[in-house]
């Protein structure tokens, strides 16, 4: 099988040759993983087996210069932040706002995206892999800074109605994106990939039926807006969020990516029993395995992850988050899909 009909096999929930693989790491790690091995980006995914290719849309909007002391960036939506790597926001600027001040706030233009380059990138790999695709689309993070996360949570009960504005605006902006995207290049993109964290390590941020009243409607418009382009809808998920699985599949979410093991509720066994033909799961091999193992343990533990995953299909192997840190070892990153590739074979599985 191609990458390409390896991966669209799976989202089918049946099995393919092998479990398909993808990688999704930080700059930092990519750039340290391609000096030690003298590989170039396309090389170290070859090195790696990567069944997956990723398009990008430009920013082509105004600069976005922190404007507040301390601050080292500004969201499109004036959220600055400080800290390391994405850093944490330092200002809410609709934190006390009234419905008509969120009407009248300085809301981005979705034309601020170019998606012009995103044909071009994509018929490099088109023929052979999967190709990724859509804007990152963090509503729920962004809503949470514009109005401060405890605050967000207190007016979801005291003033739901300008909780609910905020996520149109947000949600609004992030479908016109997406929409420039699919009309420009939907013909050479599979999936559309989109990325909120509703967990924590020890369940999910807010209840089910919260999840279900504020945020699945929201969802559900991007799985519609990716499914009426003929396409894939994954959505990354960190955190312990086992009860909010059920809610992302009557959204319309085809894959769950990350699935981390070491939080509550995440067990494997489980996960698969209970959704593993509802959902295809992309993820599960713990980066604290990655990061703290050898490569005999972390060869060990993927094995384990394979054995539990890949019956039937509808699964694909990756680190539990979509970002692999600069500290985590290369040769355990190689260890984790060099034991994909050898043992994640149907035919070595039902041998």
């Amino acid at each position: 099988m191609s990458p390409k009909e390896r991966v669209l096999t799976v989202f089918e929930h049946e099995e393919p040759d092998r479990v398909p693989v993808w990688c999704g790491a930080s700059p930092e790690f990519w750039e340290k993983a391609k000096r030690m091995l003298g590989l170039d980006d396309e090389g170290l995914r070859r090195r790696i087996g990567d069944d997956f290719r990723r398009v990008y849309a430009r920013y082509v909007g105004p600069e976005l210069t922190p404007r507040l002391p301390g601050a080292k960036s500004r969201t499109v939506f004036g959220v600055e932040r400080s800290g390391l790597y994405y850093g944490q926001a330092i200002n809410h600027p609709l934190a006390n706002a009234s419905l008509r001040e969120i009407e009248e706030y300085p809301w981005p233009d979705p034309d601020w995206i170019d998606p012009s380059n995103i044909r071009d990138e994509a018929k490099k790999y088109r023929e052979e892999y999967a190709i990724l695709g859509g804007d990152w689309s963090p509503f729920w993070h962004d809503v949470m800074e514009l109005l401060g996360m405890k605050n967000m949570l207190v007016k979801m009960y005291r003033e739901p109605e300008v909780v609910d504005a905020v996520f149109e605006q947000v949600v609004g902006y992030y479908l016109a994106v997406n929409k420039r995207i699919l009309d420009e290049a939907a013909d050479v993109i599979d999936i559309l990939f989109i990325g909120n964290d509703f967990g924590t390590t020890q369940g999910p941020m807010i209840s089910e039926r919260l999840f279900r009243r504020f945020v699945l409607p929201h969802l559900k418009k991007f799985a519609d807006l990716a499914h009426s382009y003929g396409l894939k809808i994954m959505l990354h998920c960190c955190g312990g969020i086992a009860e909010l699985i059920p809610a992302m599949i009557d959204a319309g979410i085809d894959c769950l990516q990350a699935v981390q093991p070491s939080c509550r509720g995440m067990d494997l066994r489980l996960l698969k029993a209970k959704f593993g033909d509802k959902i295809v799961f992309n993820g599960a091999i713990d980066t604290a395995w990655l990061i703290f193992g050898t490569p005999e343990f972390v060869r060990a533990k993927t094995r384990e992850v394979l054995e539990i995953m890949m019956p039937g299909g509808g699964y694909i192997a990756s680190a539990s988050h979509d970002y692999i840190l600069e500290e985590t070892p290369v040769e355990n990153v190689l260890a984790m899909f060099d034991t994909v590739h050898e043992y994640g074979r149907y035919e070595f599985f039902k041998a």
